[in-house]
């Protein structure tokens, strides 16, 4: 079924820095070198409209693109003049939905144009009346207009209420597929190497397998996929030009964080015994070392979800930033680091600030970011930012 959607609304705002969090490696008093750029106009175009909860958007050729909508247990194609087509998943209703899990991360696989596969992180009905998490390998039909499972990569990724079931999903450039988990609000998921919950996983999207450079990939068990541990809920992933990893998580009450990926690094979330939020995120008191976020947010969170880096033409001062949708804080927020991955400042435009709770960010192969908002009742949209100009 295609219908039109809204399209070609198109807001020409000027766009101040606005402070989302006082960012602690920003100095009173002193102009840092990227700011002396000036912050560009920016047009917020909506493309899309009438969705429900979408959670991913990736960009499968020129002009079309795929959506997940996480509750409608639904995959869109988005055509770039603005209609859309439901494509038909064989075996949609063995998608689990509850709380904040059901269909979620989106891949498609570089060589999409010949093999038509995508990958889709979702909540699933097991066999025995139960339900996980896990990461599907689907293939399109030839006109692309059904898909069906033809692979599962991994399950068992933990689900309980379906309160913190991540999953963010990104190939990275050396063609791993890593996954974000979140840890099913179970305790000693996080800390626990036989646990795929509160993990950033890497492996083989050709064949499921444990990345062979994964810190455990020789050992048995969950742990082969494991390339980092200690996280609470993984909700963004982006690889930066420079080849380093990096993801965004939710925190309790305080400190979201942004995390430079360590392979075999422990984020130091352990809310053991009894799910206790009030230990610190990076809990620097639990055997080892811990890795310290690289950005938090402080109290209150603002609930960082889906990132993508900037690049292109035309971007000033947020151009190499790290974009960063944020539901509970309403905003899209620009992150700026050093080449070395040192904080330097963020900021979060005020046009951007007024389409509620934005959840997935994508870059476009013309440098344009793709923001999804996730204010429910079929009421969500897919924006189009691109600097004015």
């Amino acid at each position: 079924m295609r219908r039109p959607v809204l399209g070609g609304v198109a807001l020409a705002l000027l766009v101040p820095f606005l402070s989302a969090t006082q960012s602690p490696a920003a100095t009173p008093g002193v102009e840092l070198p990227e700011r002396r750029r000036a912050a560009p106009e920016l047009n917020v175009t909506v493309v899309a409209d009438d969705l429900d909860h979408p959670w991913d958007i990736r960009q499968v050729d020129d002009t079309r693109y795929l959506v997940t909508e996480r509750n409608r247990r639904r995959l869109t194609m988005l055509r770039d003049g603005g209609e859309t087509m439901g494509v038909d998943l064989k075996k949609r209703r063995r998608i689990w939905v509850s709380g904040e899990t059901g269909l979620m991360g989106l891949a498609v696989d570089p060589r999409f144009d010949s093999n038509r596969r995508i990958y889709m992180c979702s909540g699933w009905k097991t066999d025995g009346g139960g339900h996980d998490v896990r990461v599907v390998t689907w293939r399109l039909s030839k006109r692309l207009t059904s898909a069906r499972p033809v692979d599962t990569l991994i399950k068992g990724l933990p689900s309980t209420s379906g309160r913190h079931g991540g999953c963010r999903l990104l190939i990275a450039d050396n063609g791993a597929l890593l996954v974000g988990t979140g840890d099913a609000a179970v305790s000693g998921n996080p800390q626990d190497l036989g646990s795929l919950g509160g993990k950033t996983l890497r492996l083989d999207p050709r064949t499921g397998k444990p990345w062979p450079t994964n810190p455990w990939a020789k050992k048995d068990g969950p742990r082969r996929f494991v390339l980092t541990y200690g996280h609470r809920n993984v909700q963004g992933l982006a690889q930066r030009k420079d080849g380093s990893l990096w993801s965004v998580e939710h925190g309790s009450f305080r400190d979201d964080e942004i995390n430079r990926l360590r392979p075999g690094g422990n984020y130091g979330w352990d809310p053991d015994p009894g799910y206790d939020e009030s230990v610190p995120m990076t809990d620097h008191s639990l055997p080892g070392k811990q890795v310290n976020a690289r950005w938090s947010s402080g109290t209150p969170t603002i609930a960082t979800s889906g990132a993508d880096w900037v690049a292109g033409e035309g971007w000033g001062a947020y151009r190499g930033t790290l974009a960063v949708g944020c539901l509970g804080g309403q905003r899209l927020m620009f992150v700026k680091f050093t080449a070395k991955g040192k904080l330097r400042w963020d900021r979060a435009p005020a046009a951007l600030r007024e389409y509620g709770r934005l959840r997935g960010v994508t870059r476009d192969t013309d440098g344009s970011l793709l923001v999804t908002t996730d204010n429910g009742s079929g009421n969500d949209r897919i924006l189009r930012v691109r600097p004015a100009g």
